[in-house]
């Protein structure tokens, strides 16, 4: 059974899934797998036919602890330290800066068909729904302090509080210290060495920590926040999952203080790009905005499900890792449409990477062979596509084709690495192919020989001939790989050669091949 099918099948009641995300900068690839995970689990619920409702909460009371490099460094210097949802937007169409980048990865939601029912922080803090919460806690901050030192051996003084003010007089919320509660308000300090990366002003006195004037630690928040909002599932990256990690803590308050059962809990690995994991104040990796540019709806939610929730996903959009994602989802279409419909277990992460509740099929068109057919001159893609389609192209095959092409120009232009890209001389043979040696000229010799009597011109067959022709002669398949690819391309190595070649008139093809042996030839006879 798939692991949200099985998640789903022992529920039992109505649930409540949730997931949430601070936005301190632009929201990375990695902060999605979250996301999907969580949307996926409340789609098998629904599939299961248990009443379920899905939440998506905005941390934004969190401190500013570190300004993005891609920011104006001396424009938010000075906010450091202040609530996100205080601090101004870095661009226009937002209200403040935690609204902008949460924004753009809403957008990324509705991209993906994800539809969770939204919530801010800042907006249960300043109604007064978290009051009775804050409340609770502060009465028995002993309470919490033993949940610290339990779990996590976390030492906390007799007079600390787990509560932030809002500094009244800097509108810091990072560097305050709670140490006493009468009942109705806290006494607070402003502490100038609070942090390493901002400085409190000194100020001190008495507020009330009720209606917005500060926040939970987020260790207890995430305990309050569970209960005001209904909670009953909600998973947490692996950095949050280890024993007496922040997860432990939160339990241990939840049943400590408020004598209840915490949500079902399940960790998740992250997703690294060449083995860095992402931050979205560091600015590491790339963008869920990006990536999104870059790849299908289908393809990117699939990126996230192939891989179980506890196995890292390595992701880096090169050729290799790209292609293959292709050609990974294109497999399970294909028994998808051999099965007839049968939703296996293979085939579940293919059912939930789609937009809606159904699998649609289509013609498969190689991602690969685009990123080749774009690269060629003159050539017309469409038609090419068309002629290459082993049946014609209805209208939801014609749009998958289209979506592929999009991706493929967006990864030609922002992720090939030179090595990568196919640049054909059609005016003249390459310099570098003036200098093959002699068992290379045979080989050329024999091949354009060979492929003047083929009669189908597909990349398949074009290229079993080219290895045979290397077992026919004997000639070492790198040899005489390198003498095609400087033939055509200027360079020793490139795409499959077959398909190089199905991109081209024949005609071409053996005329340069004749080019190529005969300069060599007219070099060796000088």
């Amino acid at each position: 059974m798939f692991w949200a099918d099985k998640i789903a099948a022992d529920a039992v009641g109505y649930q409540v899934v949730n997931d949430s995300k601070t936005p301190s900068g632009r929201v990375h690839v990695g902060s999605l797998r979250g996301v999907v995970i969580h949307d996926v689990i409340y789609r098998a619920l629904k599939h299961a036919g248990k009443p379920v409702k899905f939440l998506y909460g905005v941390d934004d009371y969190d401190a500013l602890d570190t300004v993005p490099k891609y920011l104006d460094q001396e424009k938010f210097k000075p906010y450091l330290g202040f609530p996100l949802c205080n601090v101004p937007s870095p661009g226009d169409g937002a209200s403040d800066y935690a609204k902008y980048f949460i924004g753009e990865f809403f957008e990324i939601f509705e991209y993906l068909g994800i539809k969770p029912e939204t919530y801010f922080l800042r907006d249960l803090y300043r109604s007064g729904k978290l009051n009775s919460h804050i409340d609770t806690f502060l009465k028995n901050a002993h309470l919490v302090r033993e949940a610290y030192k339990e779990v996590s051996k976390a030492d906390r003084p007799n007079n600390w509080y787990p509560f932030q003010v809002i500094c009244e007089n800097c509108g810091k919320i990072a560097t305050t210290v709670t140490t006493d509660y009468n009942g109705s308000e806290v006494f607070y300090t402003c502490n100038p060495d609070a942090t390493d990366y901002t400085k409190g002003c000194g100020h001190s006195g008495w507020v009330s920590p009720f209606n917005g004037n500060g926040k939970l630690p987020w260790k207890v928040e995430w305990v309050a926040k569970w209960d005001v909002v209904g909670v009953t599932i909600e998973m947490a990256g692996k950095d949050h999952s280890q024993k007496g990690g922040s997860r432990d803590v939160a339990n241990a308050i939840c049943r400590k203080v408020l004598n209840k059962q915490p949500p079902f809990h399940s960790p998740y690995e992250f997703i690294l790009v060449n083995g860095t994991k992402m931050s979205s104040s560091k600015g590491v990796g790339s963008s869920a905005r990006e990536i999104a540019d870059l790849l299908p709806p289908e393809l990117l939610r699939f990126l996230m499900l192939r891989t179980q929730p506890r196995t890292v996903i390595n992701f880096a959009p090169n050729y290799e890792t790209v292609t293959r994602l292709f050609r990974d989802y294109d497999t399970l279409i294909n028994k998808y449409q051999a099965n007839s419909a049968d939703l296996t277990e293979e085939l579940m992460p293919l059912f939930y990477a789609q937009l809606g509740d159904e699998v649609k099929p289509f013609q498969p068109f190689d991602f690969s062979t685009l990123i080749s057919l774009l690269q060629v001159p003159r050539l017309n893609i469409q038609d090419e596509v068309v002629q290459r389609s082993p049946q014609p192209l209805n209208e939801y095959d014609q749009f998958i084709v289209n979506q592929r092409i999009a991706s493929a120009q967006k990864w030609l232009q922002d992720y090939a690495d030179e090595e990568e890209k196919l640049v054909l001389y059609l005016e003249q043979v390459p310099e570098k192919a003036n200098d093959l040696n002699e068992e290379q000229v045979a080989y050329l010799q024999k091949l354009m020989e060979n492929l003047q009597n083929i009669s189908n011109w597909d990349a398949e067959e074009l290229q079993t001939l080219i290895f045979s022709t290397t077992k026919e002669l004997g000639i070492q398949q790198a040899i005489a790989f390198k003498a095609l690819y400087l033939s055509f391309l200027n360079k020793e190595r490139g795409p499959k050669a077959g398909g190089l070649f199905s991109y081209l008139e024949k005609s071409f093809v053996i005329s340069r091949l004749q080019d190529v042996v005969n300069l060599n030839q007219s070099k060796a006879q000088i």
